[in-house]
């Protein structure tokens, strides 16, 4: 293995809290929807707002699934950090590594979502294609 300063791990400090912000936009946007879209739903009982609301809370799941997966990886680049000041090499390479790791199935979740974002206006599309 290279050598991995204690500064290596800290470079993602920047990029995650710029995630989490993008993340806990998203979540938030969401929530907003919907409260709206189940008030909505609750009036009216359309079909193509219950689909809106499903597709919402596969959404909000992957939102949480990519903040708890960012957490993560941030906590494990402070371990490393950690174990590289005490001279545990072996630990702070290998905790690094796994931080990689999560920061990547976090921002593969962030695709996934963005795919899954694009269901909601589907679904509205198509009502009004029926509704023609």
């Amino acid at each position: 293995m290279t050598g991995l300063e204690i500064s290596t791990p800290a470079l993602l400090f920047p990029a995650v809290s710029l995630l989490f912000l993008s993340y806990t936009n998203r979540f938030l946007h969401l929530a907003a929807l919907v409260r709206n879209l189940h008030r909505d739903w609750l009036e009216l009982k359309d079909e193509a707002l219950r689909a809106q609301i499903d597709n919402l809370k596969k959404r909000l799941l992957l939102i949480r699934w990519m903040q708890l997966l960012g957490a993560s990886s941030l906590l494990l680049c402070v371990v490393s950090m950690i174990a590289l000041f005490y001279g545990m090499s072996t630990t702070g390479h290998w905790c690094f590594v796994i931080a990689l790791g999560l920061m990547a199935v976090s921002l593969a979740s962030l695709i996934v979502e963005i795919f899954v974002s694009g269901g909601a206006l589907q679904i509205l599309l198509e009502r009004v294609e029926r509704e023609e």
